[in-house]
């Protein structure tokens, strides 16, 4: 007899359907055999799955099991065939015919060798394209039951054991299905970081709210102590909560790269990453043997610091020009090419030289000309050109530090953001790909950003005396019409445009002199 379940196999944040299929003969030996272009993973199972349908008394041949997991030219990776193959060596003992009953079912779970099933990667890719290919039900261990289910028009059950899961694809014992959960409001406590916390730096603090209100890439430029890293790790309490869709394609992610908690179901805060400045490229952009996420794409929809730029490797900062440009990357090996979504908000922050005090009037550089030289040339034009706002952050005088003045929260800047952003919703709601002003195209910048003569003399002049590129010159735009925005006004003005051009300071200042 043969037996057959459907179950699933991830590449990259998507799924692929495996028809899981068992063969039993008699035979003088005993022996698992699993074709199909299966990983160490899916080779160790055989032993996982006969210890743990002996650990449940649930009966299996003993003579040899052929394990088949179609389509043969697709590579299966990873545990979670231990139970759709469990419970067809099952079916194939007891020459139980499941597929009338497990027709529209998929089923994924990796067991313990008592039986119990443990949470498996990617659920909730695992559901939707369960749902995309038309499968009404899916059955999953317990811990993913509650990620699986926010996929609505299929339903979810959640089983704790191997006996248990073959009760219910038998007929035998019925289960209620999972609810969708409902989606959970952020809550920030009181202890989390906050922008009023951070003394001084007003200028910055206004460049770090275009850019959360916008979708800007920015970089502070400044030396050590001035509270580069402190400013950075609270962009993301002034940014707004993340939409349904855009959880969805974060929760993904993280699920795939087995970094979901059980409990959490959707990823509702957004991602904020600071990888350490080794990181290596395959690190930060993705890849690996079983190529997978990277730092850029763990951040997707959230933010990704990168603190001291020109300490990481030139040639890791050059593999961000395309991810940050195109919001995805494309991972390519000899088996076919994977894509990630990298739609971040990049906030870096550099010194101005090797010791940090490089036209500081109060301490001495100790770096020679061609030091500070080096150092700048760490980061090519090309990169910088791809980030919208470059910001000086200056030392804070004991004054400033000592002062009892209240700042803004990051509460209060944030419902500026929420309401600059809720007028972008509006204005691209029929544009594709385009939800925030940094997502402009030509066609669209051209619709939405209309300057009038006075605007365009600045623009013109800056071209000429600044020597901006065509990329700067369209960033500018950009930046203009989110200060527009933030100001509620729908036409450009001069002090618009003036304002997105003191932010491309190291245009202007390419010597950090």
């Amino acid at each position: 007899m043969i037996a057959k379940l459907y179950s699933a196999a991830l590449q990259g944040v998507d799924s692929a359907e495996v028809e899981v299929e068992v063969s039993s003969r008699d035979s003088e030996k005993s022996a698992t055999i699993i074709v199909g272009l299966p990983d160490a993973a899916v080779r160790e199972s055989a032993q996982r799955v006969t210890t743990a349908l002996t650990a449940s008394a649930l009966p299996f041949g003993y003579g040899i099991q052929t394990v088949n997991l179609a389509p043969a030219d697709l590579k299966k990776e990873g545990p979670s065939f231990d139970l759709p193959i469990a419970l067809a060596m099952t079916a194939c003992a007891q020459d139980f015919d499941l597929s009338q009953l497990t027709n529209d079912l998929l089923i994924v779970g990796e067991l313990a060798l008592d039986g119990t099933l443990r949470p498996v990667k990617g659920a909730l890719s695992i559901a939707l394209g369960a749902k995309e290919r038309g499968r009404r039900r899916v059955l999953v261990p317990k811990p993913n039951a509650r990620e699986a289910a926010m996929v609505s028009g299929i339903e979810v059950y959640g089983i704790e054991n191997l006996h248990e899961a073959w009760k219910f694809v038998s007929g035998e014992k019925t289960l209620a299905p999972e609810p969708k959960p409902a989606l959970r409001t952020v809550v920030r406590d009181d202890g989390s970081p906050d922008l009023d916390e951070v003394k001084g730096q007003h200028s910055v603090k206004r460049a770090l709210e275009i850019a959360a209100a916008g979708g800007h890439n920015i970089l502070m430029v400044g030396p050590p102590g001035t509270g580069k890293s402190m400013l950075a790790k609270r962009m993301a309490t002034i940014m707004p909560d993340l939409s349904e869709d855009e959880a969805i394609e974060t929760t993904r992610i993280h699920s795939v790269a087995g970094l979901l908690d059980a409990r959490q179901g959707l990823v509702m805060q957004r991602p904020f990453r600071a990888p350490h400045h080794t990181i290596s490229d395959a690190g930060l952009l993705g890849g690996g043997t079983n190529p997978g996420p990277g730092e850029i794409s763990l951040a997707h929809n959230g933010v990704l610091f990168l603190d001291e730029l020109p300490e990481f490797r030139r040639s890791t900062l050059e593999v961000l020009r395309q991810p940050l440009e195109d919001g995805n990357v494309t991972i390519s090996r000899a088996a076919g090419s994977l894509t990630f979504s990298s739609k971040v908000l990049l906030v870096a922050s550099l010194n101005p030289c090797p010791c940090g005090f490089f036209g500081d009037s109060k301490r001495d550089c100790r770096c020679s000309p061609r030091q500070v030289e080096q150092y700048r040339q760490k980061i090519s034009g090309p990169l910088l050109d791809r980030i919208d706002l470059h910001v000086e952050v200056p030392l804070i005088d004991f004054k400033q530090l000592s002062s009892n003045e209240q700042s803004e929260s990051s509460a209060t800047v944030r419902e500026r953001v929420m309401s600059c952003r809720a007028l972008q919703e509006e204005r691209f709601s029929t544009i594709p790909g385009t939800r925030t002003n940094s997502d402009m195209g030509p066609k669209v910048m051209r619709a939405h950003c209309e300057i009038d003569a006075s605007c365009s003399q600045l623009m013109e002049q800056a071209m000429e005396q600044l020597g901006f590129s065509a990329r700067a010159h369209d960033r500018i735009l950009k930046v203009s019409r989110t200060i527009a925005d933030l100001a509620g006004l729908e036409t450009l003005t001069a002090d618009h445009v003036l304002e997105a051009i003191q932010y491309r300071s190291l245009d202007r200042k390419l010597s950090f002199s």
